[in-house]
């Protein structure tokens, strides 16, 4: 069974809804969860919000946090994800941002660098990846840790 067919039978079997907010993954999150018959019963939609100007009108996410923390950040992360929760009202949210490469890192934001973000009614939990890839390896590997982070989440506090 697949990760997004995992997540899909435990949102159905708990009655839960699910929304996204992708950056670097170019809505492949909400790709892989769509791909399973019958996730129109738990996943209500999402964003792809690739520009800040995006981030900023669509997710609700201050200018400021942009500015002072950068687009890859925890902080944006966490945002996306409850930003996205509020606009389609969901049990639970992802958030993803990070830079997908081959160009964008810094010195401090390497290419790889991912931050995913879970955000449910009463907590909002971030994790940090380094990939390794190439611009489609990373893409990939983002969405994969991102259905996991999901699932391990609803296998452990369901």
């Amino acid at each position: 069974m697949t990760l997004e067919e995992q997540l899909g039978k435990l949102l159905l079997e708990r009655n839960l809804t699910i929304s996204s907010a992708e950056s670097c993954t170019g809505g492949l999150v909400m790709h892989r969860i769509t791909n399973v018959p019958g996730s129109s019963a738990y996943f209500l939609g999402g964003i792809v919000a690739y520009s800040n100007s995006i981030k900023h009108s669509l997710l609700g996410i201050q200018e400021n946090t942009l500015n002072v923390f950068g687009a890859v950040s925890e902080q944006v992360a966490a945002a996306m994800a409850r930003g996205v929760r509020g606009s389609y009202g969901t049990d639970l949210a992802i958030g993803v941002t990070g830079i997908a490469g081959p160009g964008g890192d810094t010195e401090d934001k390497p290419v790889g660098l991912t931050f995913i973000a879970l955000t449910t009614e009463d907590s909002t939990h971030v994790h940090r990846f380094v990939w390794d890839g190439d611009r489609i390896a990373n893409k990939e590997a983002s969405a994969e840790a991102a259905l996991k982070i999901v699932v391990d989440y609803l296998t452990h506090n369901g």
